[in-house]
């Protein structure tokens, strides 16, 4: 096993023109993608909503989210993001990957296509 990083391509719903392009970790243990405070200030996003989250030590935070359109190699969707902080890393969270249709095959380290189920 290792770690997996992409590259992505963070745009704010209401405004296409402002983009952040950087990799970030595939995180199979996060549920949503985490955007550090510079990336998200840049972007413009303001909080819409506060989650309750649980980090891997156990801590219980609190932290703003807002919505955005993620991309990845052609794929897309817009996903809830965590407004982190300026020390977070930036992660790719299952939710957002699943909107997308994607998975992750932790043995390959790569992001596929995933049969999407009705």
């Amino acid at each position: 096993m290792g770690l997996t990083f992409v590259e992505v391509t963070v745009t704010p719903l209401n405004d296409p023109t402002r983009v952040v392009v950087d990799q970030f970790l595939v995180d199979s243990g996060a549920s949503d993608t985490v955007l550090p405070e510079d990336i998200w200030k840049s972007l413009g996003l303001e909080a819409q909503d506060h989650i309750r989250i649980r980090l891997a030590d156990g801590r219980v935070v609190s932290r703003p989210v807002a919505f955005a359109m993620i991309r990845f190699d052609g794929h897309a969707a817009p996903s809830r993001v965590i407004l982190g902080e300026a020390d977070d890393s930036k992660l790719l969270g299952v939710v957002t990957l699943e909107e997308m249709g994607l998975a992750l095959d932790p043995l390959k380290r790569t992001l596929s296509a995933m049969e999407i189920r009705m």
